[in-house]
């Protein structure tokens, strides 16, 4: 009696379980592919992590400014939104977020210097906030980085 083509599949997949306890279904799955050469879908390695870009605005500004500021952050998202939508931009400020120094101002899309004034002229105009005490906003200078997080290392034998 032979075996079913559907008998050997399984009887591979426990293998690979077995040699590869940590592994979830898909990772599983996907190896099996891989090992019968029929991969569906190609492995994806993720290769760059979040962090600074061009569509970051840089604002800095004293603390008792950003925490004025930060307690209706939502509300200013809005309304810069509004202004900005007024004047037909079409860059829209996802969210504020802050540090210790500066403000940024996360946006859709890369902001020009029409952009960059119509959120300084809000800012300025937000009451309790001390203008004085803070800077022109400017695009963040670097454009993105490349993180590598995951390289295969195998070792040599040296016998």
């Amino acid at each position: 009696m032979q075996a079913s083509k559907q008998d050997i599949n399984i009887s591979e997949i426990i293998k690979i379980k077995e040699n590869f306890p940590a592994l979830n279904a898909k990772e599983i799955d996907q190896i099996h592919n891989i090992v019968n050469g029929n991969p569906k879908t190609k492995p994806h390695i993720q290769m760059m992590t979040k962090g600074p870009s061009r569509k970051q605005i840089i604002i800095s500004m004293g603390s008792e400014n950003i925490t004025k500021l930060m307690k209706n952050s939502s509300l200013h998202v809005t309304n810069i939104n509004w202004s900005l939508r007024n004047l037909k931009s079409d860059v829209l400020v996802n969210f504020i977020c802050s540090d210790l120094t500066e403000v940024m101002v996360v946006t859709n899309k890369v902001a020009v210097q029409s952009d960059l004034y119509i959120i300084e002229k809000y800012i300025k105009n937000v009451n309790d906030i001390a203008s004085l005490n803070m800077e022109v906003p400017q695009l963040l200078q670097s454009k993105s980085y490349l993180k590598i997080i995951c390289i295969p290392y195998f070792p040599h034998d040296k016998s």
